[in-house]
Parts: structure tokens; sequence; C-alpha cells
């Protein structure tokens, strides 16, 4: 299973490491190789997360969810970052996306599509249809990944980014499904 910046991460070592993984499961991520241009939402959110004085991470995750966080949920958002010194690598995660061909990221992320674009082994999207930043890269990795032709991809609708917090459950259901179909 990969979200986010674990697929940005994820989909890298699995392309490198082809026979440790049977199945995938994605939502909300990408691979970004720099030669299509970045949602505005992103660019947004890159420029956010590096000028704003105190990165308030409880309150990115409420605004990136559709659901209302309970107080503690964003309180245990918050509990890992006792101060902005520890919110150095989320802060710098948004500017280590390719954003052009001649980023340093952007030809790692090139192999690592070659490897994909050669993947047989099912491979499961799970986005849902209100994130700003990922809407559509599922159909780009349906077209692109071989495994994941016939697939029961899975378009959650009305949920964010952080699909993890408004339907987690539900992407975990067919996440399993994926598994029991596909055993190893």
């Amino acid at each position: 299973m990969e979200q986010d910046w674990g697929g940005l991460l994820g989909l890298r070592v699995l392309a490198e490491n082809e026979d440790r993984f049977a199945r995938v499961s994605i939502a909300n991520t990408g691979l970004p190789t720099g030669h299509q241009a970045p949602s505005e939402a992103f660019i947004q959110w890159r420029a956010f997360s590096q000028i704003i004085p105190e990165f308030p991470m409880g309150f990115i995750l409420q605004r990136a969810t559709v659901r209302e966080l309970t107080e503690d949920e964003v309180a245990a958002y918050d509990a890992p970052f006792p101060d902005e010194t520890y919110k150095t690598a989320a802060r710098m995660f948004p500017v280590l996306v390719p954003i052009s061909p001649n980023d340093p990221a952007a030809e790692p992320n090139r192999r690592a599509w070659a490897a994909l674009m050669q993947w047989q082994k099912p491979f499961l999207t799970c986005f849902p249809d209100q994130d700003p930043v990922t809407r559509g890269a599922d159909a780009v990795f349906q077209k692109l990944v071989p495994g994941a032709k016939n697939a029961p991809h899975q378009t959650l609708a009305g949920e964010g980014h952080f699909l993890q917090e408004d339907v987690g459950e539900q992407w975990a259901r067919a996440t399993v499904a994926l598994i029991r179909a596909n055993p190893a």
C-alpha cells in the first residue's frame, strides 16, 4: 500500500526491487518526471510549505480531509513536532518533487516509470475524486502499468487527500480483496 509520499518513495523502491512485491495498491500519489506541469494546488502547497512561519501539521491534515478531525486527532498530528525544528523534513518534501525534467529526482523517476510500464503483477488504484493535487493520476497508472489492466480500481467519491482519515477502511478492504484474489 502506497499513499502520498509513500508512493513517491515506494514506487521507486518497487521498480528497483520488483522481485520483492507480488501486488501493489496505491492512493493519492504519483511519480512525476517533470515533463507534465504540476497542478496549481501542488504549486500552492509547495509555496506554502516554504513561506509559512509556523508549519501547522494538524491544521494541514484537517484541510486535506473531508471529515472533521477531533481536537485530539489534530493534536496527535502535532505531537511528534514539539517545535519548528522538527518539521524541516515535512517542509522539504514538496521541494523534492521534480517539476522540471532536469530536476535531480526526475531521472530516477523516469527509470521507475520504465520498470512500471513493464509491471505485470496486480496493480490497484484507489484515488478519491476530491484531491486537487493528485486528481487524475490514477488514470495515468491505469493506462501505463500493464498490471493495472482489469484491476478493480476505485474512485472514492467525495474524499480528500488523506483518504486514510476519510475512507481508510474502504481502501483497506479493496487492498485485502486484491491480496485474496492474487495470492503470492
